[in-house]
């Protein structure tokens, strides 16, 4: 009896299979919609949900250019700068990327690095509008 060949077996990508958790994507959706609602309420200034807004657009790229190198064998992006864009507030693009391009999502170190980013560029957002006196409001 002949081996079946798996190269001919067509394989579906696991990026959103069945049972993947959707829950990044709707994180950073979730998050985009609080930073438009808390500029829209004048909460925020309208430059940091500009700065989130670059800086996820930049990690977003920094990563697929890196899922592209690492596909042809040319020279990639350290992880540091991978971490540093996403502690800046480019953790949203880097999520998506994570998510949408299977890239640097089932490794655990860097995973564990990335949430840590994620937890701290939060508590910065957090610490911001503890310490920011509120708007004044006309009665």
């Amino acid at each position: 009896m002949k081996k079946k060949s798996t190269a001919a077996i067509p394989r579906r990508p696991a990026a959103m299979g069945r049972g993947e958790s959707k829950a990044p994507l709707w994180l950073a959706a979730l998050f985009a919609a609080c930073l438009a609602g808390a500029t829209w309420h004048a909460c925020l200034p309208p430059v940091v949900a500009a700065a989130y807004g670059i800086f996820s657009i930049s990690a977003f790229t920094v990563y697929a250019i890196d899922k592209s190198a690492a596909h042809h064998g040319r020279w990639r992006t350290p992880e540091k700068t991978l971490h540093l864009l996403a502690l800046i507030g480019g953790w949203p693009g880097a999520l998506l990327a994570q998510k949408l391009l299977r890239h640097k999502s089932r490794e655990p170190s860097f995973q564990a690095v990335f949430l840590l980013t994620v937890l701290a560029n939060c508590a910065m957002l957090g610490w911001f509008f503890y310490t920011r006196p509120t708007p004044l409001t006309s009665s």
